[in-house]
């Protein structure tokens, strides 16, 4: 770490990040699991989060340029105001809660969303030095998983509030909380964190660098695979086909958040080598060969005689574990390859790869599911983890970083 005053700022954007995903993870269970109840199909539930994974597109590509000429924290108070602004939308009376009032809602939301991560994961390249590759890693994990951990918690709070009280309490509630937190941003979070010394121009949003493009890619694909079957196929599939009340299929997917966010924090140790080499290209490849061959085999095992409930909790437990491998690798990755000066503008690029994943891998899994169910789901989401274990073969040598 550089100093610490660099590590106080970036420590107060991690504060941020954890209230925000809090809340963004209970939204996401809020809204699948009320509009099910509702009686919303499975793709109407899909097109509910559609603008919120588009808009997720456009603010990582221009996020970045404006991280880079404005500060991170800049960037940071905007997506926490934002969210507070979302969670009001959504805190009107039942008969108001409309498709296109939950879209514009989740569109700002999905900005929101993507502003903090963009933000938090930038801040980190300005803390260690570029000789220092085993301790990004190491912060990198810590920081990634982490968040995913308090988002399994948030998708707890999410189906505990609704089993404890209404829709429109439940946001109403996390927009209290999330409004002081955006204050105390606004007072404490330090100015020009994260600015590019030399500002970026406009035509410089699309990345030039053949890594990050390749990285990019295989990242829409890995992350548009765990979307396929995770956004809506799985918590629909749990409460109509093995009819799991709301607390039960709540806890669960909160349950396999947390677990998948501590596999990833402590994925350096996992991975730890005796020659302290750091992940590379080939580690990517192989993780996600491993993946691809998981996922097969429990879409196989579904359509076979065997206790549907015990294949379905005992494969997601498998397929979490391995697919948080992966994501670490690809979140150490992309900051590593990323250029020092203006970094926000090569993780922004990455993370639109991201979000167009997500978007695809979210409208597929309403689509597929309604249309051939939860099995077909999973052979798709394998195709595509193929697709991002070739897509690794193409990054340049670490060596040439």
């Amino acid at each position: 770490m550089k100093n610490s005053t660099a590590i106080r700022q970036y420590s107060i954007v991690t504060g941020n990040y954890w209230a925000f995903t809090l809340t963004d993870g209970a939204l996401r269970m809020l809204v699948v699991l009320h509009f099910h109840q509702l009686g919303y199909s499975p793709l109407h539930i899909a097109a509910l989060f559609l603008f919120y994974e588009l808009f997720g597109v456009i603010t990582n590509l221009l996020g970045g340029y404006l991280g880079a000429r404005v500060g991170l924290n800049h960037t940071m108070n905007i997506g926490l105001g934002l969210q507070v602004t979302a969670l009001a939308m959504l805190a009107v009376p039942a008969q108001w809660l409309t498709i296109p009032l939950v879209m514009g809602a989740q569109a700002l939301s999905g900005i929101a969303k993507d502003l903090n991560k963009m933000s938090a994961k930038s801040a980190i390249k300005q803390l260690v030095p570029n000789n220092q590759q085993g301790a990004l890693f190491k912060w990198v994990a810590v920081l990634t998983g982490s968040k995913n951990a308090l988002k399994g918690v948030g998708f707890f709070l999410g189906g505990a509030l609704l089993a404890l009280t209404s829709f429109k309490a439940a946001v109403m509630l996390m927009a209290a909380a999330l409004t002081l937190v955006w204050i105390a941003s606004l007072v404490l979070l330090q100015q020009d964190l994260g600015k590019a010394k030399n500002k970026p121009e406009f035509n410089e949003l699309f990345s030039k660098s053949r890594a990050i493009n390749i990285l990019s890619a295989a990242r829409l694909f890995l992350f548009g695979a765990r979307d396929i079957w995770f956004v809506v196929a799985l918590p629909v599939f749990l409460s109509s086909q093995l009819q799991w009340s709301f607390w039960q299929t709540g806890s669960f997917l909160a349950s396999w958040i947390i677990g998948y966010g501590i596999v990833q924090s402590i994925t350096p140790i996992i991975l730890r080598t005796k020659t302290g080499a750091t992940p590379d290209e080939k580690s990517a490849f192989y993780w996600a060969m491993v993946l691809t061959l998981i996922t097969a085999v429990l879409a196989t095992t579904l359509t076979t005689n065997l206790p549907t409930a015990w294949v379905l909790v005992s494969g997601l437990i498998i397929f979490g574990t391995v697919f948080a491998i992966n994501s670490s690798l690809h979140s150490y990755l992309i900051v590593s390859y990323a250029k020092e000066d203006g970094v926000s503008l090569d993780v922004g690029f990455y993370y639109m790869a991201n979000a167009m994943g997500r978007l695809i891998g979210t409208l597929l899994s309403g689509w597929i599911y309604q249309t051939a169910g939860l099995p077909a789901c999973l052979w798709v989401t394998s195709v595509f983890i193929l697709s991002a274990a070739l897509l690794s073969l193409a990054l340049p040598k670490t060596s040439s970083r």
